[in-house]
């Protein structure tokens, strides 16, 4: 009966796309509404479904629904890189409304105190959010229906729901991936539907709709919270801490519909029991809600509740219950399936059913939820006052910038932190006031304060959905320690303010600054961009009572584009703009290299291009053009695939050339192309699987280390499982670096920790000073990665760099710039481009 009901509406949805589509094919049946309410179709001027919405469409709706409901309020929490207001509405009762700012406090406290809450008597709070992925669509589209129904569907039943609940509806997670995938969809679409799974429709062109506008994936992004749409909703998070938060995806075509739980074997340890057993009691109602409407689904298999740093997962361990909804895509508006003819109306009703069983789980569920959440945080506070670790210092003597960022994450997840007294070494490790904070463990969320700086390496499961680790000193390579007491802790930092960079005097003979600080990139392409000399020094000297390491940077006075009075005003505004302190000096004699020394190479203004386009993936490559853009204000030229053979290379210094998805990235004219321009004395810099091409190109060439691994005793249903454990998902090792090397320059520690999501294992060089970054013979810092691989990344090396006529060859397996929060390697690149002739 099911199947046939299944199909039954399969069909239904095929005839409703193909001739009319009615709002009420979304819309429950036995429910009059408001006719004072616009519908979708009266603003968009279409029906829901009929076409793909555009995100400013929506956004139109959504503020005319506002305007003609008091149950709405709308608010623009920010702009999206392309400028496109980042909205959320508030739907409850108009009585409610008129006591929001109470009704908020008194759920907060929830959080804060167990002691006189009657939680029978307060809202349960639902966080609803769609389309995180912009080639996800089903999910904002739904939200239109979604969004009318709550606003104009009338009866007591509505209005006694409303009175018990706050829901927090966000219509569109990327508006910029929404507004240019329905760009896509739309331009294809066809008045005659073709569910032709070949038609150019549901095939988008690189980079297609699911990132954002640097191709950011943004459902990795809710712990790191590095992009303002991420900004925006983790403030919205903790500003009401809801006690469900939904995540609307979509999947594969020949899917069906998938809800939480995941796999049971695949929680992440600090998520309690409890937090599980309600997801799958919420499940049921899905459960019902899609058995109603015949459409076939699954739980429990597939996705995971591992890595915090997916929308549906982060609530996990904050008291709050996440759950993802998978959807089989139709990618366009109709297509081919295994489950019959796919429709984009019917993947848009099982978004809008299940939105519905979300909140008909939260009015059954209110007090069972509720008091789940005071009791998460009431034991959060018998585990931070029973930790013997009071707390967690962090720091880098000599990057305050880097050192910032990581107490910028902590500050946007409302975790406090404190100056550092005074100055101290812990574990050997030196601690400077001014560059380091301490984070007291007795506060509200110390899960979430451990999950962002733990190390893991043993686990229940070997398959990942998505990275195994993430611990945050890591990434960003800062000193980090446990304390048993917090008695050298300062003033809790209450007014988190950008830090400040000055020139410390004018000077007539030169200035230095070292390389160790994030922003020393973004500081000499300003100078190097204004037509001044630059040096770098290629060994340690000290000059006063100041060491000065690898790499300073050395700016003489005399000879330059600007009068010394002139320069030193410029240099005041980079070190202002770049964050970083210039020492003017007044002599060139030094202990160890002179000013004047050949030892002081000369670096040149660099252009840089990085190759986009088919063959290439697009989040690697939006990660590089993110760092230059956004980070060091560096142009950056993004050369597609498509038309690199007509591109004169001559004006480049350095061409990036990020992962590959396929083997042919260029073809042999291309190849060749690169070849001659890099013995005429460019640079070519490689990422990850580039290692296989350079290889084969005869650019690079590189010994491989292979396992020889064999199934044995696997049965066929087990193979998934078997292979699936030789993936390194995303983990951490540690590599000790040699710091003379360029590639090395503003590193002070001689160890470094690398995240990695490949197999590729590359023997070293029988000379050592050809191998400045090399994993230790026990590298694992957190993550899983299996036996054999584990026996395999001993000893070999994630870094090549070799001279190829004039040029260079530089090559890195692993990804320096992950996510926009791998703070810790970004220098790496800018090494490469800056140094790489020196290499």
């Amino acid at each position: 009966m099911k199947l046939f009901n299944f199909l039954f509406f399969v069909m239904l949805g095929f005839f409703l796309t193909a001739q009319d589509v009615t709002l009420d094919y979304y819309l429950p049946s036995n429910v009059t509404y408001d006719t004072n309410i616009p519908k979708p179709a009266d603003v968009i001027g279409h029906e829901v479904g009929e076409w793909h919405v555009t995100h400013d469409k929506l956004m139109f709706y959504m503020q005319q629904l506002a305007a003609a409901s008091n149950r709405v309020i709308i608010e623009n929490r920010g702009e999206t890189f392309e400028g496109r207001p980042i909205l959320l509405l508030t739907i409850t009762t108009p009585k409610n409304h008129q006591n929001i700012e109470n009704i908020r406090q008194d759920h907060i406290a929830l959080s804060e105190r167990n002691d006189g809450l009657d939680t029978s008597k307060m809202p349960i709070v639902v966080y609803q959010g769609f389309s995180i992925h912009g080639n996800e669509p089903s999910g904002s589209n739904a939200a239109l229906a979604y969004a009318y129904y709550l606003a104009a569907a009338q009866g007591p039943e509505i209005d006694a729901m409303l009175e018990n609940m706050v829901i927090l509806l966000d219509p569109s997670f990327n508006p910029d991936g929404l507004q240019r995938f329905a760009y896509w969809a739309n331009v294809n679409r066809s008045k005659n539907l073709n569910a032709d799974n070949n038609e150019r429709e549901y095939h988008e062109v690189w980079p297609g709709g699911r990132t954002n506008h640097y191709w950011f994936d943004m459902n990795r992004d809710w712990l790191p919270v590095q992009l303002p749409e991420s900004r925006a909703r983790i403030e919205t998070f903790h500003k009401w801490l809801p006690n469900i938060l939904t995540d609307h995806h979509e999947m594969g075509t020949n899917s069906t519909f998938f809800f939480q739980p995941g796999e049971p074997s695949r929680v992440n340890p600090l998520t309690p029991k409890i937090n599980q057993e309600l997801t799958k009691e919420i499940g049921t109602y899905h459960a019902k809600a899609l058995d109603k409407i015949g459409s076939l689904y699954y739980s429990e298999e597939n996705y995971d509740d591992y890595y915090y740093g997916k929308g549906s997962t982060f609530p996990d361990v904050n008291g709050s219950i996440g759950i993802l909804f998978e959807q089989g895509s139709s990618r366009g508006h109709i297509q081919e399936s295994e489950n019959g003819i796919l429709t984009f109306p019917f993947t848009i009703r099982n978004q809008f059913t299940t939105a519905l069983s979300t909140i008909e789980a939260a009015k059954n569920m209110r007090s069972k939820i509720l008091d789940y959440q005071q009791k998460f945080y009431s034991d959060m506070r018998g585990e931070a006052s029973g930790s013997k670790i009071k707390g967690i210092i962090f720091g880098d003597s000599k990057d305050a910038a880097k050192t910032w960022h990581l107490a910028e994450i902590l500050n946007r997840h409302k975790i406090k932190f404190h100056e550092l007294a005074s100055d101290a070494t812990i574990d050997g490790k030196k601690f400077k006031k001014g560059f380091s904070y301490i984070v007291p463990m007795n506060q509200k969320n110390p899960r979430l304060i451990n999950t962002m700086f733990e190390k893991r390496t043993t686990f229940k499961d070997s398959l990942f959905y998505d990275v195994s680790a993430w611990t945050f000193p890591l990434s960003f390579n800062v000193d980090y320690a446990n304390l048993t007491s917090l008695s050298n802790a300062g003033p809790e930092i209450t007014d988190f303010k950008p830090i400040m960079g000055k020139v410390d005097r004018q000077s007539s003979y030169a200035y230095l600054f070292e390389w160790h600080e994030y922003y020393t990139p973004k500081a000499l392409n300003k100078i190097l961009g204004k037509g001044l000399r630059a040096k770098t020094a290629k060994s340690p000297f000290s000059l006063g009572d100041k060491q000065y390491d690898y790499g300073t940077i050395m700016i003489p006075v005399q000879n330059q584009v600007l009068k010394p009075k002139e320069l030193f005003e410029f240099l005041n505004k980079v070190a202002e703009d770049s964050k970083i302190k210039i020492d003017g000096v007044s002599t060139g004699l030094t202990e160890g290299i002179d000013l004047g020394s050949n030892d002081f190479d000369p670096i040149k203004n660099q252009k840089v291009a990085i190759l986009v386009g088919d063959g290439i993936r697009s989040y690697d490559a939006g990660e590089i053009w993110h760092l230059f853009d956004t980070r060091y204000d560096m142009k950056i030229t993004k050369i597609d695939t498509r038309y690199f053979n007509t591109v004169n290379l001559d004006q480049y210094t350095d061409i990036i050339i990020p992962s590959g998805w396929r083997e042919t990235v260029l073809d042999k004219k291309g190849v060749e192309k690169i070849k001659l321009w890099v013995k005429n004395g460019g640079t070519v810099i490689g990422y990850r699987n580039m290692a296989n091409w350079f290889n084969k190109h005869e650019l690079l060439s590189v010994e491989m280390m292979e396992d020889t691994l064999v199934a044995k005793n696997i049965p066929f249903d087990k193979k998934r499982n078997f292979t699936g454990a030789q993936v390194t998902g995303g983990a951490i090792f540690e590599a000790k670096l040699d710091r003379s090397h360029p590639i090395n320059f503003g590193y002070k520690n001689d160890k470094l920790a690398l995240f990695r999501n490949t197999n590729i294992y590359l023997k070293p060089e029988e000379n050592s000073y050809d191998n400045p970054i090399q994993y230790t013979a026990d590298p694992l810092l957190s993550g899983y990665i299996s036996e054999e691989n584990k026996e395999l990344i001993k000893n070999s090396v994630p870094f090549k760099a070799k001279r190829m006529g004039k040029g260079r060859v530089i090559l890195f397996t692993d990804n320096t710039n992950f996510r926009a929060f791998w703070y810790g390697t970004n220098k790496l690149l800018m090494n490469a481009i800056f140094f790489g002739q020196i290499m």
